[in-house]
């Protein structure tokens, strides 16, 4: 009985060790685990509890201000109210847009709107519904707020255009930051500037002088409850703002132009000579950037993108065009330069110039009777060109007239400029695979052919006229102020190159274009100015026409006829302005084109009291 007794207690002890060690073990386990927890991954489990009980919330920064050179401002910020919702948290999405238009006007455009930003946004991003509500709008949505989990009503900075469609390519548009724009920002050195940043420049100056206008977004570190509750602010960043914008632009100008085309089609280009500033930079038609900025529904951009005015196209950076007689000018400086012709060499202008069998007709039937180098420019000899142009060739023509900016970019501050076209037999060979024929000289000497400029370029080379050569890089931004230091830093002017071109071939041929504006083809509109102006008109053919057909714009649709340009430098001893301009389909240059020329002539000469020459 005894050795039972014993052999029992034994058991029981060897049980009790063995739960002894179970527990020790566990609480062993415990205690690794606490130590794990509270000592080892102390630091994540700590920033984990951080992100839940704090919300850092970003503050956007307000963007710089654009003003023209005489201060006014044409973009700036302002508040409004907006209703936004946050999709993930509403129950049933079409109820509530539903329900919204009961209490508010819905119109399809910002339903369409809400619909595209939704699928392109990330989900839990907040949408605008409708960017602006009045104040009997905001009274109607707030008291109903409590039935419409995920709707709110907020105030955010918008930019605002405060002359409307007004120089909308020259300024741009801001719009919400797209899937692409974050996949390039992410490759990019910029990624953490733009956290909490919803918009970008997307056009124009918006667009070329991002980084300064975007400013740096602000924080605001808020303590919430596990349901979402703010409960107080625990530190604050304040943003920085942008930097603000002068240009060299006269906003006043613009509008002036503007008003000028009307609902005609074209483009305007007006420089400083002497600095290369660009006092007027036009465009027609415009369109309305504010429907760009919280993204525009694929209606209304269709309408935009498939409009035979294509108002969505910047025509002066990148729209060409054929310079027809405007070409003249820099034409008869390259014959002077190549020594192919001298001041006195004449030709015979009997109103065509044939070329084997076939006839190259002149703008005037009748012919011009004898012509020299300085009266083929002033009544714009065509024939004296053809034959010009088939004495010099291409390639002689190429490297005579490239050093004045044709063809190549002009190294504006925006965003997207073309190089246009100023063919050579290598370039025909390259582009088409077929060689240059000798037919194909004379038309390229009237500017048109495959020349093909933009308004941009041909302004650049009219102001390095004006300038005896000295070509200036063009600039739009005159100053970048830091509104938070009031820092300004200004652009200073830029040569590009100074040709060498001998200065009596450029006073020849700008006396000549005195000339054109005295008892050529733009003295009806200039004959009785207080200034004086150099100037060339110039008519380019859009579609061909058979060499034994005449020309009638009556017969043949707008979109068909031919294109109205001019070019010209005032006052013309020393010259404040020096443009060029066209007008799509507008027929005769001294016509269509001339008159709004003198337009911002009478502006900056007259009402801006520039100098005069009586």
């Amino acid at each position: 009985m005894t050795e039972f007794r014993s052999n029992g207690s034994s058991d029981f002890r060897l049980r009790a060790s063995f739960v002894a060690l179970l527990v020790l073990f566990a609480f062993g386990l415990l205690a690794l685990r606490f130590f794990y927890l509270q000592v080892w991954k102390y630091y994540d489990f700590h920033a984990l509890s951080e992100e839940n009980r704090v919300a850092l919330l970003p503050i956007q920064a307000p963007r710089g201000e654009i003003f023209d050179r005489n201060g006014n401002i044409i973009a700036r910020n302002a508040s409004a109210f907006a209703l936004e919702i946050e999709p993930h948290k509403v129950p049933n999405l079409e109820e509530t847009l539903q329900y919204l238009g009961t209490l508010i006007k819905l119109d399809e455009l910002d339903l369409r709107r809400f619909r595209r930003l939704k699928n392109e946004l990330r989900r839990f991003d907040t949408i605008p519904l409708r960017p602006t509500l009045n104040d009997a709008e905001v009274a109607r949505i707030v008291v109903h707020l409590h039935r419409l989990p995920g709707v709110s009503v907020n105030v955010r900075s918008m930019r605002y255009y405060p002359h409307g469609d007004s120089s909308s390519h020259l300024l741009g548009h801001i719009g919400r930051i797209s899937r692409q724009d974050r996949e390039r920002i992410e490759q990019s050195e910029l990624a953490s500037t733009y956290y909490g940043t919803s918009h970008i420049g997307k056009l124009g100056l918006e667009q070329a002088y991002e980084s300064d206008l975007r400013g740096q977004t602000g924080f605001d570190r808020m303590e919430i409850t596990a349901g979402g509750r703010m409960v107080r602010s625990l530190a604050k960043r304040l943003p920085v703002s942008g930097k603000n914008l002068k240009l060299s632009v006269d906003g006043e100008l613009q509008r002036i132009i503007e008003q000028a085309y009307g609902k005609r089609r074209g483009a305007l280009v007006a420089l400083d000579p002497k600095t290369g500033e660009v006092l007027a930079f036009v465009s027609m038609p415009n369109f309305n950037p504010a429907l760009f900025i919280d993204g525009i529904d694929a209606l209304t951009w269709d309408g935009l993108n498939n409009s035979p005015d294509k108002p969505l196209l910047n025509r002066p950076l990148r729209g060409t065009y054929p310079p027809g007689s405007t070409y003249k000018p820099f034409m008869a400086i390259a014959a002077l330069e190549s020594g192919l012709r001298k001041p006195e060499d004449t030709i015979n202008d009997p109103g065509f110039f044939m070329f084997g069998n076939h006839k190259f007709r002149d703008s005037n039937p009748d012919g011009n009777g004898i012509v020299d180098l300085k009266k083929s420019i002033v009544v714009s000899s065509d024939t004296y060109y053809y034959i010009l142009a088939k004495d010099m060739g291409v390639d002689l023509i190429h490297r005579h007239i490239e050093p004045w900016g044709f063809g190549r970019k002009t190294g504006i501050d925006l965003i997207g400029e073309v190089s246009g076209i100023l063919p050579s037999s290598q370039w025909k060979l390259d582009r088409f695979k077929q060689p240059w024929h000798p037919g194909e000289n004379m038309s390229i000497g009237i500017g048109q052919g495959y020349n093909s400029f933009s308004i941009l370029q041909l302004a650049l080379a009219t102001a390095t006229l004006a300038n005896r050569g000295v070509m200036m890089k063009p600039r739009l931004v005159q100053s970048i102020e830091d509104p938070n230091t009031g820092e300004v830093v200004k652009t200073e002017p830029q040569t590009l190159r100074t040709l060498d071109v001998d200065q009596k071939a450029i006073d020849l041929v700008i006396e000549a274009m005195i000339d054109v504006n005295k008892s050529g083809t733009g003295a009806r509109i200039f004959g009785n100015v207080p200034y004086s102006v150099a100037g060339k008109t110039g008519t380019a053919q859009v579609i061909s026409i058979g060499q034994n057909e005449k020309y009638s714009a009556s017969r043949v649709a707008e979109r068909h006829r031919d294109h109205s340009l001019y070019i010209a430098f005032a006052p013309a001893d020393k010259p404040q302005v020096a443009l060029a301009l066209i007008v799509e389909n507008g027929g005769f240059g001294a016509a269509a084109a001339a008159p709004i020329a003198r337009q911002v002539f009478d502006y900056l000469l007259i009402k801006k009291g520039l100098p005069v020459v009586q």
